[in-house]
């Protein structure tokens, strides 16, 4: 099929350079609230507390307080890298009989399960999860932080207050997902008109379309003032479990009160001259160490060897992912669509955080007391019975998500993406465009990359070299694609980097409301 898009269209993003801190997110406004805490005297960890509940606010169907994920975070003073594991848990009261497969086949999600009856574990209350990011932001503003909890969650309620205005890409994003928004009489009241997408914004310079976010507004109000624990031991607890499990799903203030997020040192891997810090356990971490290690014993000398290395490398990993992890009710390391930030403040400090609801806009279900869009988490398990990552109740998920905080010479990055499986294939690349090619922020941000992430076929981008395309075609299935605005054909990373005491920011070159911002702006 030939495309209709333009064939000369360029499209770059400046990076950001400052011996200032910065902070680069999938949305403008929640890097910019980041900042602001960077300039107003925070800590790294300060600006990510205030950039996640903006950018949940901002971009709910990616992300929010009722869903999980994972940051690794690295302290310039003492050198070390902690990972914070805040993934969701699937409910105690889960019924895994509810959950009987169809026989239709592969569903058509995230994951090539076997599907299962009326999508149960994709999408409705069924599908909600014990969410996590609220503990995980939490303990680390406990151990790092350095300004007030309720000043850091004021820009996310200002925002919910006033509502997210409906862009053409907020439409689009809508848009796609309208017949399922449709299907809970809750998130049909926030995101549609009559049943139907919403009325764009912008089409002349009188019109706004905003979303009532006033619930959600109250919520975040609720938990400035009660802190991170309020979340799940308070009366936002207790509303938003009796909300799922009318309709029909198994959260309880049990399974809140007993949620803890996981904390402890991030996993060091060892790579020609360089080094990353990443996620143990049931994350991505793993299948980046993997990739790596597969990675080192290659020869990436010229782009085709290069390119071809990565594929062999993330086909690797990636057989052994799908095969092999789960949670088996043993004590792991750790416990147990998607966005990530960075943070580098002036004194170094990173984090790199990823954090999401899995499928876009969750399950598709809002709870009406709190305004919060709910995650589908169930969707991690395997439906079918036997296997490492087999559904149960009270297991913990296992994550695609991928952060990493890298160092290599005079250089440290903090990088991470969302796109699901998608993640460690560019978070790997990106990291090798930096530690092996010696390429600058902006140079890796604009190369063009490769997908492989368990399916049969290589997905490249379209602009890489044709002698690569022939290298990766000769090898296997290969799909050429170009990289747009929607649907993402690669994922959607945000990275910074820090050298000599210059920071800078970057983030998804194709992402219209992603940037990175300086606090000095």
């Amino acid at each position: 099929m030939t495309s209709s898009l333009s064939r000369t269209q360029v499209t770059r993003k400046v990076v950001v350079e400052t011996p200032h801190g910065v902070v680069a997110s999938q949305h403008r406004l929640a890097a910019e609230a980041g900042a602001e805490v960077l300039k107003a005297g925070g800590d790294a960890v300060d600006a990510a507390v205030a950039c996640s509940f903006v950018v949940g606010v901002l971009e709910p169907w990616m992300s929010g307080p009722a869903g999980g994920g994972a940051a690794v975070h690295w302290r310039a003073d003492t050198g070390e890298a902690t990972a914070i594991n805040f993934g969701m848990r699937s409910p105690k009261g889960l019924r895994v009989e509810d959950f009987p497969l169809s026989g239709e086949g592969v569903a058509g999600d995230l994951f090539p399960w076997e599907r299962v009856v009326e999508d149960r574990n994709v999408q409705g209350a069924k599908a909600i999860a014990v969410p996590g990011t609220v503990d995980g932001l939490g303990r680390a503003h406990e151990r790092w932080g350095r300004m007030p909890w309720a000043e850091l969650l004021a820009p996310a309620v200002e925002h919910a207050r006033r509502g997210l205005l409906v862009d053409w890409y907020a439409a689009l994003i809508i848009a796609s997902t309208t017949r399922e928004l449709a299907k809970d009489p809750d998130a049909a009241a926030l995101f549609l008109e009559d049943g139907r997408w919403p009325t764009i914004s912008g089409w002349t310079a009188l019109a706004e379309k905003r979303l009532d976010q006033s619930r959600m507004a109250d919520s975040l109000d609720a938990l400035a003032q009660g802190g991170a624990r309020s979340f799940y031991d308070g009366d936002l607890a207790a509303t938003m479990a009796r909300d799922v499990q009318d309709k029909g799903g198994y959260l309880s203030t049990d399974d809140l009160a007993g949620y803890r997020a996981w904390m402890g040192a991030a996993r060091r891997v060892a790579y020609r001259d360089a080094a990353f810090h990443v996620m143990p356990g049931l994350t991505a971490g793993p299948t980046f160490a993997r990739t790596m290690e597969v990675l080192e014993r290659a020869d990436l000398a010229s782009p085709p060897d290069a390119f071809s290395a990565y594929a062999e490398a993330l086909r690797t990993a990636y057989r052994e992912r799908l095969g092999t992890m789960g949670d088996t009710g043993e004590v792991p390391e750790a416990p147990g669509c998607t966005t990530h930030f960075s943070v580098v403040d002036r004194d170094g400090n990173m984090v790199a955080h990823t954090q999401t609801l899995l499928s876009i806009f969750g399950s598709r279900v809002v709870s009406p007391s709190t305004g919060l869009l709910m995650n589908n988490g169930i969707m991690w398990f395997d439906p079918v019975q036997g296997r490492p990552n087999s559904l149960a109740s009270n297991k913990a998920c296992l994550m695609n998500v991928c952060p990493v905080v890298g160092e290599t010479g005079p250089r440290r990055f903090a990088f991470g993406a969302s796109g699901g499986r998608k993640i460690v294939s560019a978070v790997a690349q990106l990291s090798s465009f930096v530690a092996d090619h010696g390429m600058t922020l902006d140079e890796a941000f604009h190369h063009p990359r490769i997908d492989v992430s368990g399916g049969p076929a290589v997905i490249a981008d379209e602009a890489l070299p044709a002698d690569v395309l022939d290298r990766l075609a000769a090898e296997g299935p290969v799909k050429t694609t170009r990289r747009t605005v929607l649907p993402y054909a690669f994922a959607c990373p945000a990275g910074v980097l820090r050298e000599d005491g210059r920071n800078a920011g970057c983030t998804e070159i194709m992402s219209p409301w992603g940037d990175a911002v300086s606090e000095d702006r």
